[in-house]
Formats: structure tokens, sequence, C-alpha cells
């Protein structure tokens, strides 16, 4: 027998490594039961940040995109840049395609690792698509098996990224969508397989040594956690994208401020260490210009390096309002009380299917008169509401164990 045989080697892509809490915790669920299913399996990852995964678990990582310029330089001419991309960016390229063959040929497996990495929220045709494009092509050149897992797809507004999507998922053996709201839209763009399959995300088959137990509250003043976003617009691109997020931030603040003011505190999180520290420090200059301090308690901010650090957090809670996809789900599994401010279809798609539907609302229509009628209301709720998105989240581990046993008898 081979030692390719003996010992599979199996290759994750996704963007872990960057800061993204969420992304970090489904690369560990997978790793985890990875793990569980093939004790000698050779695992690496290709990656955003490949520095940081090797450190973080302990694998081998290469970088998705090799040879970016770092920072743009002085300006040139539309001719030097033009010329620059014959000259340069082309072959560059051609490198690029050789060497994800080269890796690809070590291979046994190539999994696109769950998230949200078939819509465009954030990403750019020429950007993550591309790429997975590009490996999807020299997995399948390779003879590697290749798998999307429990993705998350659209919207995808760009034609050029459907296109690059839909033809990456074309080539693989086998394709999950983490709800029902991705399968359907790719088939409302026109890619339909009636063999496609509908699993949990991957973060709800996270160990449950890794799941802290919540704190009791025990009479005492109830914590609400607020867990924060810098977000701007759906699409990134509008004019007033500014006056989008300085509302954002105004409603949190009266949210903050009525928690306070009833007798609650508030402990805010955040699911992205690089982009959500704007927002943390913008919400604080908001909340002392009226008179709100943090050095009375009423108010935990402490940072958060690490998806253990928020789980950490979210343990010290008794209900949590979110919007980042992850924190919305690892308070599903932490405190089981969550409303939802939801910035894509996948937050609500991600809370209907727990029956907490009611108790969404959209970021850019967000109404603090409601969203305080439905923290209430819920928290009235929760002796009811925990046993039942309990029982919902442990069948989601149930279905994700059937499908690593179906993947991984691939190998």
């Amino acid at each position: 027998m081979s030692n390719k045989a003996k010992s599979p080697v199996i290759s994750l892509f996704g963007v872990f490594g960057a800061g993204n809490l969420g992304n970090e915790c489904t690369l560990q669920a997978l790793l985890y039961n990875l793990r569980e299913h093939l004790p000698g399996a050779k695992v690496n990852c290709i990656c955003t940040g490949p520095g940081e995964v090797t450190a973080t678990y302990g694998i081998d990582a290469v970088p998705i995109k090799t040879g970016d310029r770092k920072g743009k330089g002085p300006a040139r001419s539309k001719i030097f840049r033009i010329l620059r991309k014959i000259v340069v960016g082309i072959p560059t390229d051609l490198l690029r395609w050789r060497r994800a063959v080269q890796v690809m040929r070590g291979a046994d497996m190539l999994v696109m690792v769950g998230t949200g990495m078939l819509g465009d929220f954030g990403i750019s045709a020429f950007g993550l698509h591309y790429e997975i494009l590009r490996w999807s092509i020299a997995a399948k050149l390779s003879g590697t098996k290749l798998l999307f897992l429990s993705v998350g797809a659209g919207p995808i507004h760009d034609p050029l990224s459907r296109r690059f999507v839909k033809a990456a998922l074309s080539l693989a053996d086998y394709r999950s969508y983490r709800d029902s709201f991705s399968k359907e839209y790719m088939e409302s763009i026109g890619f339909k397989r009636n063999a496609d399959r509908v699993y949990p995300d991957l973060a709800f088959s996270l160990p449950r040594t890794e799941i802290p137990k919540r704190h009791d509250r025990n009479g005492g003043r109830p914590v609400i956690g607020v867990g924060v976003i810098t977000y701007f617009d759906r699409r990134s691109q509008a004019e007033d994208a500014d006056e989008v997020y300085r509302n954002y931030i105004g409603k949190i603040a009266d949210l903050v401020r009525w928690l306070i003011d009833h007798d609650y505190r508030v402990r805010l999180l955040i699911g992205d260490v690089v982009y959500d520290q704007r927002v943390r420090e913008d919400l604080k200059v908001v909340l002392e210009a009226q008179g709100v301090s943090y050095r009375d308690g009423r108010i935990i901010d402490e940072p958060a390096e690490s998806m253990g650090d928020v789980l950490t957090q979210l343990a010290s809670t008794d209900m949590l309002i979110a919007s980042r996809f992850h924190n919305v789900l690892l308070g599903l599994m932490v405190t089981q009380l969550v409303v939802a401010i939801s910035y894509h279809q996948k937050v609500e798609a991600l809370v209907s299917g727990v029956g907490l539907q009611d108790f969404c609302q959209d970021i850019e229509e967000l109404k603090i008169d409601k969203l305080i009628e439905q923290v209430t209301t819920l928290d009235k709720m929760r002796d009811a509401v925990r046993p039942k998105i309990e029982a919902r989240t442990e069948a989601y581990r149930t279905e994700l164990d059937e499908q690593y046993a179906r993947i991984f008898s691939m190998v």
C-alpha cells in the first residue's frame, strides 16, 4: 500500500489567520472533526494568514495568493499601469497557477471550508472568487477531490463573480450549503444540482469541551451582550456609507443607554479583531459624549483576541444582541437567547432555523423601540425558549456528524 493511501493529505481553503473570529471558529470545528474521523491524515491550509494559522493550529499553511505588492506606491499614468500588468501581472499570475497545481498534486482532498465565501459582501471578482476558481481547477488538474463544505452563498451582484463561483462549484465532487437560502440563491442564478445538500454551519460541530457553561444570574443584575460590527452598507459602495455607519452607531448607543437605565449591565463583543476595533472606539466616544461612563462597571468592554475569548465573554451574559453571523451562532450555543440585528440574509436564515425569526431586525431599518420590545419579550420567554434552542443546536451537531462520515469516507 502506498504512503499516500496510509496517510491521506487534506488541504483546507479559506480566509483564515486574518482576524475574523467566525472564520477561525469554522476552521477549528473542521480540524477537530477531521482528526476524529481521519486521525492519521496530514492536514495543511491554503489561507490568508499562513503564519498565524501555523502558529495557532500547528499545521502547515501556504498563502492563497503570493506576490502581492505592499502599498500603492507613487501614482502612475494609465499607460504605465497597463504596461505593468502585461509585463509583470500576467507572468506573475501564470506562476500562481503553476504553484497551485504543484501544491494540489500532493493532496488527496481540497475542502473549501464553510464561511460566506460564495457571496460578494466585501469580496471582489478578482479577489477571493478568482482564487477559489484557480484552486478548484488546480485540484481537478491534479486528480484531487474537491469539496465545498457547508458554504454560504449569495447574494452575488457582480456578473464576473457569478461566473467564477458557478464554474468552481461545477467542478466539485461534493457540495453542501449551510442554509436553504444559499442553495436556493445559487439555483436562482442558474446553478442547480439535485444532489446538492443543506447542512448546518460547521461551527455547530465545535467540540462540546469548547462550549463554556453560561453563568447563573442568581438574582443579580442581568448582563446583556451587545455584539457590534463596523458596518457601512451591504455593497460597501453607497455614497452615504458614512451616514449609514453613523446612524448605526447612534442607534447602538441608544440601546446601550436604555439597557443601563433599566438596570442591565452591558458587555460589548466583537467578531473581527481587525475591523471591529473601529466600532468599539467610536461607540465609546459617542457614549462618553452623552455622559455614559465606562468606568463605573455598567459597561464591560474587554478585548477579544481569539474565539475562546469570545466564548468566555458570551458565557458571562444572559442574552445576546448581535449582528455578526458567528457571534449570533455562538450565542445560540452558549446563551440560547439571541436577538439578531441582521446585515445579511444569512443571519436571518440562521435565527429562522432555530425558531427566533420574530427576534430579528434589518440593520439598516433598525427600530430601537421594537428592539427593546424584542429583548424584554425574549427575556420573559427564556425558560421556554432555551430547551428548544439547545435541542435544535444538538440536532445540528448530529447532522454534521453525518456529513463528516459521508465526506471522509471519500478519501
